[in-house]
């Protein structure tokens, strides 16, 4: 994560520092106790994991490009890894792997700047040329 330079980022900043190990198991408990909810899929499919290629290494070509686990976010059904990259405080790049090989993704704000914004996903962005030009070859583009 990028340090802030504002006061009030940087607040915020700590707070998450503090929260995050403990937002996994709020998150599932509110979840099971259906006091929140989340079904399916989200939106910005991109593409598959061709064959020539594990979903395994996939992952680690992200890893290698700077994504990190993404511990806040939902937990889409059949996904494998929600990695980010971070590109300041404030917005970041998300994907989803799934257990069948597709691969979803968009921009949006962090949760730790705009936790608000981000929870109801306002100003999520289709970034599909900016994945297509990441992944190269490791992405079977499917046409939305």
């Amino acid at each position: 994560m990028v340090y802030p330079t504002s006061a009030i980022d940087r607040l915020k900043y700590h707070f998450w520092r503090l929260y995050t190990p403990c937002h996994p198991f709020l998150r599932d408990t509110l979840v099971k106790f259906r006091i929140l909810w989340h079904r399916g899929r989200q939106g910005f499919l991109i593409g598959r994991v061709p064959e020539t290629h594990t979903i395994q290494e996939f992952i680690s070509f992200l890893v290698e490009q700077g994504y990190g686990n993404h511990f806040v976010a939902w937990k889409d059904e059949g996904e494998i890894a929600g990695l980010r990259y971070v590109k300041d405080f404030v917005y970041q790049y998300h994907i989803r792997v799934f257990e069948d090989g597709e691969v979803r993704g968009h921009y949006e704000y962090t949760p730790e700047c705009y936790p608000i914004l981000h929870f109801f996903e306002i100003d999520q962005e289709d970034r599909r040329e900016e994945f297509f030009a990441l992944l190269g070859s490791r992405i079977v583009p499917i046409k939305t």
